[in-house]
């Protein structure tokens, strides 16, 4: 894919998708409830279908109607046992999440990947999960996952890692388990699997203090469905705010953006690079906030964002990081370690691809520094992406900017946003 040169700005009503994270988790809880659930609005990225392909392999009865997903669950142990491997694709919510859900099952099966889910760390995950009573075999901590099936022991479980995933797949374990399981994070993540779970009825309560948690689940109990209205995406919003950011003449509106409190960093980052956002017509919807955003032009300015804000918004650095290179003074971004372990490692492309696109920047023990003012011309318009999404879009908005950049393995956008191109060519970008 090829990204060019625009100047006649992002402008427009932007079409965003459905939130992913919630998008997955909009599958799985309903297929252990005990009942009918409708969900509009969710996204049928790569990602997602694994998981409605997964759960339609254990005997879910999922279909789609009127532009609805209609799932039929029929309670927490009425899964069925797969008749082959559950193939997820580059979807690693889909495996750490169901690596949890399925630790608790009567019945053995495998979960397998592409080469780069293949190449992520599970252990993470499998070794909680192991605390409890779970028996999984993994590939020297990887993909693919040999789970049997096993009656978990309820415990008290500390997540030093800071991912949402890490713990939703621990809150699924513990949903199946008898009596009363803990799950301390020591950092607060994105919490779509406690909000879906607590309006489905689950016996669950969460206490947070600083920026801890504690979960606490008692196991056994019946989910009831209700319908979900899936709000838009903020990291697929991400792209088009930097692009009307970073070019000018531009003025973008994305309506019933999910702007949850515990993943809302970007906003918060933007904001403190002078930003011109404004935030309008906040609502509830699927028990998320959501609002309007407008975006315009801005004249953005370098800031220091400390490890603390990294956890709120670790997947949207690729595109934060475009926005400092074409800001009037230097960023520095602490903390980043976990982005070397996401689809790809992410840290070092966007070190390597802003160096070839003339950026000044420089990686210090997982730290980012980016100094705009030493960019140079392009050096290299060949942008490496290892198939990770948030990569190959964040150099396509770049290329919005500064010139024409070739984008590799383009396709892997459709992981998480299938009409990407669509809509940025809608709204003035100029993607081949």
């Amino acid at each position: 894919m090829f990204s060019d040169q625009t100047n006649i700005g992002i402008n427009g009503i932007i079409r965003i998708p459905g939130d992913k994270s919630i998008s997955h988790r909009s599958i799985i809880i309903p297929s252990i409830s005990n009942g009918i659930c409708e969900i509009t609005n969710i996204l049928k990225s790569d990602d997602v279908l694994r998981t409605i392909d997964a759960f339609k392999e254990m005997g879910v009865k999922i279909k789609e109607e009127n532009k609805k997903i209609i799932i039929n669950g029929k309670g927490l142990e009425s899964l069925k046992q797969p008749t082959k491997d559950l193939y997820l694709g580059n979807s690693g919510t889909s495996a750490r999440l169901l690596t949890g859900l399925l630790a608790s099952q009567k019945f053995d099966c495998v979960l397998t990947g592409d080469k780069s889910l293949s190449s992520r760390p599970m252990k993470r995950i499998t070794n909680p999960l192991t605390e409890m009573g779970a028996k999984i075999k993994t590939n020297d901590g990887k993909l693919p996952l040999h789970i049997s099936g096993s009656i978990l022991k309820n415990c008290k479980i500390q997540i030093d890692i800071p991912s949402a995933q890490i713990k939703s797949g621990l809150i699924l374990a513990a949903l199946n388990t008898h009596g009363t399981s803990f799950i301390n994070e020591q950092n607060i993540t994105r919490d779509h699997t406690e909000i879906m779970l607590e309006s489905f009825g689950a016996d669950i309560e969460v206490n947070k203090s600083d920026n801890c948690s504690e979960i606490k689940i008692t196991g056994k109990k019946t989910l009831t469905p209700k319908n979900i209205d899936v709000p838009a995406d903020l990291s697929s919003s991400a792209f088009f705010i930097v692009a009307a950011l970073i070019n000018k003449n531009s003025n973008v509106t994305l309506k019933n953006i999910n702007i949850n409190p515990t993943r809302n960093g970007l906003l918060i980052a933007l904001e403190k690079m002078g930003a011109k956002i404004e935030v309008s017509n906040k609502k509830i919807r699927a028990g998320e906030i959501v609002a309007d955003l407008n975006i315009k032009s801005s004249e953005l300015h370098g800031c220091v964002l400390d490890h603390e804000i990294a956890k709120l918004m670790i997947d949207e650095f690729p595109i934060l990081s475009i926005a400092a290179s074409q800001a009037n003074s230097p960023s520095y971004f602490k903390g980043l370690d976990e982005l070397r372990v996401k689809e790809s490692d992410r840290l070092d492309l966007i070190n390597r691809n802003l160096i070839n696109c003339g950026c000044y920047s420089e990686i210090k023990n997982n730290d980012l520094f980016i100094d705009p003012t030493k960019n140079k011309k392009i050096v290299n318009p060949e942008i490496r992406t290892d198939f990770d999404h948030r990569i190959a879009m964040s150099f396509a908005v770049l290329g919005s900017r500064i010139g024409k950049l070739h984008i590799n393995e383009a396709d892997s956008i459709s992981t998480s946003f299938p009409f990407f191109r669509e809509q940025f060519n809608k709204a003035g970008g100029n993607l081949s």
